[in-house]
C-alpha cells in the first residue's frame, strides 16, 4: 500500500511539472515549456491503460459506460466551466470583427474536435499572426479525449485474442504507426502534425505500454536521471521553430517514460522536488491550471491593446493559480466524489453542450461585418479581400516550390515587367495589374508565402520549409532568365532573422541582397527594389474595430536597410507624414497586422508608375 500511495506523489509531482512549463511557456519565461503536453499524454496512457488493463484481469471485460462516465465527472466539469467564463469574457473584450471566429472556435471546442478546427484554420499563413483564440490550448484536450474514445474499444477488441501478447503487439503497433506518421507529417504537414490524435497517439500508447510491461519498469538511478536531463534539455533547447512532434517529441516523451518506469528509484532530492506538499498541490490542481493559464494570459492582451509586462505576466500566473484552487475545490472535488445516476450525467452533459452551443452561435451572430472609416461604412469582407493570385493558384504556398504560368496585362507587349519576392511583393500585384491593362505591359508574377527574393536562408519554422523557399528561387530565376524582362520589381518582408545569432540580422540581410543582385542584374537591364511597407504595430482591422483611429499606427523605422545596388523605391513617403495611420486618403491602409489592404494597392498604382518612370522605366 505504502508503494501504491508513493507512486501516486511522484506522479502528482510529474503533472505539476507538466502544468508549470506550459504556463511557463505561454508568459514567455521558457522556449521550450510546451511539452509539458507530452509529459502529460504519457501519464495520461500510463494511468488509463493502468486501470483499464486491471479490468480486464479482474472482472473479465470492460464497462465502457462506467468508464465514460468516470471520465465525464472528472474532466467535463471544469471544462465546461472554463469554456462559458472565458466565452463571456471574450464577447466583452475582444473586438466585435472577431466575435465570427471566437463563435466557431466555442463550438469546435464544445465539441472536442478543436484540434483538427484549428489546424484547418492555421493551415492558412495568413492567419498565423492573427490575435490568437482564448480557446486554442482546447486542442490539446480535444485529442486526449479523442484518444480515451478509441483506446478502451481498442483494449476491448485486443481481449477478444487469445494470444498472450496481445496487448503488447497491439499497444507496439500503434506506437511504431503513430509515431512514423508523426514524423512523416511533420516534414509535410507540421500544423496537422501538431494538432492531430493519430499523430500524437504513440506519446499515450509510450504510456501504455509501461503500464503493460513490469520489464520496462526498473528501479534505476540511472533511468531517472536521464528522464530529468531530458525534460530539461527539452524544455530550455526545444523553441517554437522546433519540428514537432516529429523526432524531437521523442525527447521529453522517453524522459518522461523513465521517470514513471523508475519510480522507487528516484535520488532523493528528485522525490523530494515530486513529492513535498507544494508540488503535490500544483498537481492536484494541473488539471484547472491547464484550463486557465491561457484565457487569463490571451484575453488582458485584448482588453489593453499591448503586450503584457513582466509584473503583468507574473500576475496572470497567481490568478491563473487562485481561479484553478477554487476549481478543484469547490467544481472538481464535489463531482468527483458524488454518485450521479447515469441518465443525470448524460443530461447535464447535454445541457451543457447545447447551452455551449447556442453561445457559440449567439456570439458569432453579433459580429460586426464593417467599421466606420472616414464616416462611412466599410465592409471587412472588402478590407481584408486578398490580392487575386491568392485564389488563381498564382500566389505559393509554404509546401509549393514552383510558379504556374501567371501572366497579366497586354500578353504580346514588346515590355515585360516581373513582380518577385513574398506576400509582400504580392501586395503590389493589384497596383501593378492596373499599370499593365492601363500602360500596355506584360507582367509575370513569381510569388511565394514567407519565402523572400532576397537570397537569404531562413530557419524552417512550422509549415515553412527553406527546401521549398530554395526550389522555388531557383526555378523563378530559371523563369526570368528566359522571359528576359525589361524590369523586375522585388520586394520582401524585412522582419525575418537569421538563424543562430539574432543580432547578426543586417550583415545576413545585407549579404543576401548583393547575392540577389549579382544572379538578377544579367537577367533584366533594370532591377527595382520596393522597401517594405511601414509595419503596422497591431492588426489595423482589428484597431480600427475598436478604438481611435489615431491608436492604429504602423512604424516606418523597423525594417532592414538595403545596400545593393538596385534602385530603391521607398512606399512609406505614400503611406506616412508625421506618422503611420491606419487610414490613408479614405483606405483602410492594411488588410491585417502585416500587408497593404488591395484599395491601397490600387490607389498607390499611380505613385508606383511614377516613381517607375524616374527609374527609367517606359512603355
Amino acid at each position: 500500500m505504502k508503494a501504491a500511495t508513493n507512486k501516486i506523489l511522484e506522479i502528482q509531482g510529474l503533472r505539476a511539472l507538466a502544468a508549470v512549463l506550459v504556463l511557463i511557456f505561454h508568459a514567455r519565461f521558457i522556449p521550450g515549456g510546451f511539452i509539458g503536453v507530452d509529459i502529460f499524454y504519457v501519464i495520461s496512457g500510463f494511468l488509463i491503460t493502468g486501470l483499464l488493463l486491471k479490468e480486464v484481469n479482474s472482472a473479465g471485460r470492460i464497462s465502457l459506460k462506467a468508464f465514460y462516465l468516470r471520465r465525464s465527472k472528472r474532466l467535463l466539469p471544469a471544462s465546461f466551466l472554463v469554456l462559458f467564463v472565458t466565452a463571456l469574457f471574450a464577447w466583452l473584450v475582444l473586438p466585435p470583427i472577431s466575435r465570427g471566429s471566437i463563435g466557431r472556435d466555442l463550438i469546435g471546442t464544445t465539441f472536442y474536435i478543436s484540434n483538427y478546427l484549428f489546424a484547418w484554420w492555421q493551415n492558412d499563413y495568413q492567419n498565423l499572426n492573427a490575435t490568437p483564440s482564448p480557446f486554442i490550448h482546447y486542442w490539446s484536450l480535444a485529442v486526449e479525449e479523442q484518444f480515451y474514445i478509441f483506446w478502451p474499444l481498442f483494449i476491448v477488441a485486443l481481449a477478444k485474442f487469445k494470444s498472450a501478447r496481445k496487448f503488447l503487439i497491439g499497444f507496439s503497433a500503434v506506437t511504431v504507426v503513430s509515431f512514423a506518421l508523426g514524423v512523416w507529417l511533420t516534414i509535410v504537414a507540421p500544423i496537422w502534425a501538431f494538432y492531430s490524435l493519430p499523430t500524437r497517439a504513440w506519446e499515450l500508447s509510450i504510456g501504455a505500454l509501461i503500464a503493460l510491461s513490469p520489464v520496462l519498469r526498473r528501479k534505476s538511478r540511472l533511468l531517472a536521471i536521464f528522464g530529468v536531463v531530458a525534460i530539461g534539455a527539452s524544455a530550455l533547447w526545444f523553441s517554437e521553430s522546433t519540428a514537432f512532434p516529429g523526432t524531437y517529441a521523442l525527447l521529453p516523451v522517453l524522459g518522461t517514460a523513465a521517470l514513471l518506469s523508475s519510480i522507487g528509484a528516484w535520488p532523493k532530492p528528485l522525490r523530494w522536488l515530486a513529492t513535498n506538499r507544494l508540488s503535490i498541490w500544483l498537481g492536484k490542481i494541473s488539471y484547472p491550471l491547464y484550463l486557465w493559464h491561457w484565457p487569463v494570459l490571451v484575453l488582458p492582451i485584448a482588453l489593453f491593446n499591448r503586450d503584457l509586462s513582466l509584473a503583468e505576466r507574473l500576475v496572470a500566473l497567481l490568478v491563473t493559480v487562485i481561479l484553478a484552487h477554487l476549481t478543484t475545490r469547490f467544481v472538481e472535488e464535489p463531482f468527483r466524489v458524488k454518485s450521479f445516476k447515469p441518465r443525470r450525467v448524460l443530461l447535464s452533459i447535454s445541457i451543457a453542450m447545447i447551452f455551449s452551443l447556442l453561445l457559440g452561435f449567439g456570439i458569432a451572430q453579433s459580429t460586426t461585418s464593417s467599421i466606420l472609416v472616414d464616416g462611412k461604412q466599410v465592409t471587412l469582407a472588402s478590407i481584408k479581400a486578398r490580392p487575386t493570385p491568392y485564389e488563381d493558384g498564382c500566389h505559393l504556398n509554404y509546401h509549393q516550390s514552383v510558379s504556374p504560368r501567371c501572366e497579366f496585362g497586354k500578353l504580346d507587349s514588346n515590355k515585360t515587367v516581373v513582380l518577385y519576392g513574398d506576400s509582400h511583393a504580392v501586395q503590389w500585384f493589384p497596383a501593378l495589374k492596373k499599370l499593365a491593362d492601363e500602360k500596355g505591359f506584360k507582367l509575370i508574377s513569381l510569388t511565394k508565402s514567407a519565402c523572400p527574393s532576397i537570397d537569404v536562408v531562413r530557419e524552417s519554422v512550422g509549415a515553412f520549409k527553406m527546401s521549398n523557399c530554395a526550389s522555388w528561387r531557383k526555378s523563378s530565376i530559371e523563369r526570368i532568365a528566359t522571359a528576359k524582362p525589361d524590369l523586375i520589381i522585388l520586394s520582401s518582408f524585412e522582419h525575418f532573422v537569421p538563424q543562430g545569432d539574432p543580432q547578426k540580422v543586417k550583415q545576413w540581410w545585407d549579404a543576401g541582397s548583393k547575392r540577389t543582385y549579382q544572379t538578377l542584374q544579367p537577367l533584366a537591364p533594370k532591377i527595382i527594389y520596393l522597401l517594405d511597407t511601414p509595419l503596422p504595430k497591431r492588426n489595423i482591422p482589428d484597431c480600427l474595430a475598436t478604438t481611435s483611429a489615431d491608436k492604429c499606427l504602423a512604424d516606418s523605422t523597423l525594417g532592414l536597410p538595403q545596400t545593393a545596388a538596385f534602385e530603391i523605391v521607398d512606399p512609406a513617403k505614400w503611406l506616412c507624414q508625421v506618422q503611420c495611420p491606419g487610414i490613408v486618403r479614405g483606405n483602410v491602409a492594411y488588410r491585417d497586422a502585416s500587408h497593404i489592404s488591395v484599395a491601397t494597392s490600387l490607389e498607390l498604382a499611380d505613385s508606383l508608375w511614377q516613381a517607375l518612370v524616374v527609374k527609367g522605366f517606359t512603355v
